[in-house]
């Protein structure tokens, strides 16, 4: 059987996911990096390239789209990621809102990892806004400093495997003592 999933995965020229909700996007579960992500990670280690990957979007009916996967996913980051309203609703849900923060910092770097959609510019938005933003940080520090702590950790390594290409490297440096000063912070509690 693995060979025979081995041959047809190696066949595939399109990896396509359809989203038919407006209650998701591709970065607020795990399951598109995984399923979609996986799937374009999986053809790449088989052929040596990756497949074109496409998302289809058919939560109107009546106007169906389909965008690529970096198109969907810069659409997202614009739209939902980066949106001061999205960010200023997170902050009025506390500990769970920080929680839905760090774990959309997650997704990105996950759905990088397989398909390296994410440009460099994302990490930077995201350190600037999500980590180095005074009032969102005392926001995270004061209602979950572990979401604080997990971003941080997760930009860094994103930096360390170079899925964040060329860090501005005074916004690396700033990331990095956010990141120390949280697990110092998170060590006295």
């Amino acid at each position: 059987a693995g060979a025979d999933m081995q041959r047809v995965y190696g066949r595939i020229d399109v990896a396509a996911k359809n989203v038919d909700s407006l209650e998701h996007d591709v970065l607020d579960s795990d399951d598109y990096y995984q399923f979609h992500g996986g799937m374009v990670a999986t053809v790449k280690a088989l052929r040596g390239s990756a497949p074109a990957a496409y998302v289809g979007d058919s939560t109107r009916p009546d106007s169906v789209r389909t965008r690529s996967l970096l198109e969907e996913t810069s659409r997202v980051i614009r739209a939902r990621v980066l949106n001061p309203r999205w960010i200023e609703g997170m902050r009025k849900h506390g500990y769970k809102g920080a929680f839905e923060m760090a774990a959309t910092v997650d997704y990105l770097f996950g759905f990088d990892a397989t398909t390296s959609v994410i440009d460099d510019w994302t990490y930077d938005a995201v350190t600037r806004e999500y980590v180095l933003d005074p009032d969102n940080r005392e926001f995270l520090e004061k209602s979950n400093p572990w979401a604080m702590h997990s971003m941080a950790e997760r930009l860094l390594e994103a930096s360390q495997r170079e899925l964040w290409k060329e860090p501005d490297p005074e916004l690396l440096a700033a990331l990095q003592q956010a990141y120390l000063d949280t697990e110092g912070d998170l060590e006295d509690r």
